[in-house]
């Protein structure tokens, strides 16, 4: 009998029914379950027998929380790694492998707010968990408890960290579930990489020696982490999905792995060097968990590199399913082992690096580092005190730019090669001052703070603005016209923006960059960033940037909304040098010690006293920090003169090609005024 839909339509019933069948090696949804699958048993593996060897499990001698609470610490704090990785990993592929307004990209923020809730819901119940590992209290439904949880999560550092983190996690569900947008999915993916900062902070790595360096290696490690994981995730669900260009989504993501991987070693071999300080401490139970954790990274690495070089090509013939979720599926067992390895060593104590509080000096207190030795002058050249964060932060940026530069060359085209010695010294210059005797002495001599700052704000960026970066990346990066945006979209879209218009302006940057000056100084800010490291990261990250807006705006080459004319620049110019001078003297004529509790309590013996150094410091702002100053106002004379001869160029020029047809036409037009005034005055004589 055929049915009535079928009779109604012309030929229906004669025509017969295609046989639904799949795209050529569409995989089934079993393999994105048995990938799924893989990765919770490996990282299930990885944290007990993490544990197992590491005793970070055991029962305590004192006030011991008991099997369950040491058990499920670490295994919730796995749930909540993997899915801050989900979370992390794809907003990061949504913004630069996927198209805006299309199903892949709201898929990837699907993803993104499902792993943000489970972050949160996970994130809460490890608060809770380390609540009664650290605190060990008596488990009721009475006030008592209640209040006692309410202190730890309120007044405790470990436990405001926990709650930031909680409170991020919520606010990023609700953002990536509500915001499908480029630029709104840009902030939810800063918002998600800032709520790893409160992790980096906890565990062990505020209690080591080599306190920023653990700090920055954890905030990077597991950001890079999570990119990597996270991305390969959303690789798994979106490969063969309508829409998709599966070579090239999987080509981006491996950029985006291979970035990854470099931070994740970097970053993991720092903080290998200050856990174990020494190398013999490998052989022990902690060092074993890293080793383990080398070897893993290792593999990954490796396979990472043969599925770049070998299954790219092949995706794009259709030749290299099978293969390609072979290695997706061990990439993901050997990131399962990782992950619940790293899980287990956040439970387990360090051998070295922590010291009883005591036994601690004023500045192991305030630094967690003794007073480094007398700063002579080969401590010039011997003294460093890395920053990862910095060291990786150049690293790259000096990459990028040789990169560029070499691919233009390859390609024919020229690159001027005194910008890359420009960007290259400024980059090796950040470095030096952020990890080299600058950092190392900073915290002890105001005098040694103060020449860092000046270098940040004003010479550093001097040498930045000169090598356009700007200019070389749009140039060298390829222009995308499937719709979505790589590194020249990103760069464009950020020149352009109403904020980018805004602070670069000549007299907003010239503003933002005396007035800050100003404000730190003489507010609570200086102080900030001495006591707390965020605020020391956001000194630096400040006044390079604020910086590099006013060379911007006076001599830069890059492109901009707005530029003064030459003589106002220079008007600027002396008017901030002129700002900048009575700050050095306004330093110079303090009577008390900035921040005394600081510089006063050290318990320094070599050198200067701290009044005489604040002193110094003072002079420094007022005519070291000019130098660099009077280097931009000759700059700006050389470019206004240049401009100068240039106009004159274009008009000569201009002249030849027209035969000075201009200038006839005004001697004829002159000519003929005379005649009539000389007819006008004969007129009137006669």
């Amino acid at each position: 009998m055929t049915s009535r839909a079928a009779t109604d339509r012309p030929g229906a019933a004669t025509r017969p029914r295609a046989a639904t069948r799949p795209r050529p090696g569409t995989p089934s949804p079993g393999y994105r379950l048995a990938g799924l699958t893989i990765l919770g048993v490996a990282a299930i593996i990885g944290v007990v027998a993490a544990l197992v060897v590491g005793g970070g499990a055991q029962p305590l001698l004192l006030q011991d929380p008991g099997p369950f609470v040491m058990w499920a610490t670490p295994i919730a704090k796995l749930v909540m790694n993997i899915a801050a990785a989900a979370m992390l990993g794809s907003l990061v592929m949504a913004l630069f492998a996927l198209k805006s307004g299309e199903k892949p990209f709201d898929t990837a923020l699907n993803v993104a707010s499902i792993g943000a809730a489970v972050f949160t819901v996970s994130a809460g119940f490890t608060a809770f968990l380390t609540f009664m590992a650290a605190f060990n209290p008596q488990l009721s439904i009475e006030r008592e408890f209640g209040t006692q949880l309410g202190r730890y999560l309120l007044e405790t550092a470990l436990g405001q960290s926990w709650l930031i983190t909680t409170i991020f996690g919520s606010i990023i569900t609700v953002l990536a579930f509500a915001w499908r947008s480029w630029t709104p999915t840009l902030i939810t993916a800063l918002l998600a990489a800032a709520s790893f900062l409160p992790l980096a902070t906890q565990g062990h790595s505020g209690d080591l020696a080599g306190h920023t360096t653990a700090v920055n290696s954890i905030l990077l490690h597991t950001i890079g982490a999570a990119v990597w994981l996270g991305g390969l995730l959303m690789l798994v669900i979106l490969r063969r999905r309508a829409g998709i260009d599966d070579a090239e989504l999987v080509r981006r993501y491996s950029s985006l792995a291979l970035a990854a991987f470099v931070v994740v070693a970097v970053s993991g071999i720092a903080r290998s060097v200050v856990a174990l300080g020494d190398p013999s401490q490998l052989w022990t139970p902690y060092g074993a968990i890293l080793l383990a954790k080398a070897v893993l990274l290792t593999a990954m690495g490796l396979l990472g590199a043969w599925y770049r070089a070998r299954l790219i090509p092949r995706l794009e013939g259709e030749r290299a399913s099978g293969w390609f979720w072979m290695l997706v599926l061990g990439e993901l067992a050997l990131m399962g082992l990782a992950s619940g390895a790293a899980a287990a060593l956040a439970r387990t104590p360090p051998p070295t690096g922590e010291e009883a509080a005591f036994a601690q000096t004023p500045a192991e207190v305030l630094t967690r580092s003794a007073v480094p030795p007398e700063f002579t002058l080969d401590r010039w050249f011997t003294a460093w005190d890395i920053d990862i964060l910095w060291l990786v932060a150049g690293m790259f940026g000096l990459f990028l730019y040789l990169a560029g530069a070499m691919r233009l060359r390859r390609r024919g085209d020229r690159w001027p090669i005194h910008r890359t010695v420009f960007w290259s010294l400024g980059m090796l210059m950040l470095i030096w001052v952020t990890c080299g005797p600058i950092n190392a002495y900073q915290e002890y001599l105001f005098s040694v703070h103060m020449l860092g700052h000046m270098m940040l704000s004003m010479a550093i960026p001097l040498l930045l603005v000169s090598g356009a970066p700007v200019t070389l990346a749009l140039r060298a990066i390829h222009k995308r016209d499937d719709g979505t945006r790589g590194g020249r979209e990103w760069i464009l879209w950020a020149v352009h923006s109403p904020f980018s218009r805004v602070v670069t302006h000549p007299f907003v940057a010239a503003a933002i960059f005396i007035v800050s000056l100003w404000a730190f100084y003489f507010t609570d800010l200086v102080r900030w960033s001495m006591f707390e490291h965020l605020g020391h990261e956001w000194m630096v990250i400040h006044f390079l940037i604020s910086g590099y807006l006013f060379v911007l705006s006076l001599i830069g080459a890059d492109p901009v909304p707005y530029r003064l004319p030459y003589a106002g620049r220079l008007i600027t110019l002396i008017a901030v040098m002129a700002m900048h001078a009575f700050f050095g003297v306004a330093i110079m004529m303090q009577e008390g010690l900035m921040v005394a509790d600081w510089f006063g309590s050290m318990g320094r013996t070599w050198g200067v006293d701290p009044m005489e150094d604040q002193y110094i410091g003072g002079g420094v702002a007022w005519s070291i920090g000019e130098i660099p100053t009077l280097i931009l106002a000759i700059t700006v004379a050389i470019q206004w003169s240049r401009s100068d001869t240039k106009l004159q160029k274009r008009r000569d020029r201009h002249a030849d090609r027209t035969g000075d047809a201009e200038l006839e036409d005004y001697n004829a037009k002159l000519a003929a005024l005379a005649d009539r005034d000389r007819r006008h005055e004969a007129a009137g004589r006669s």
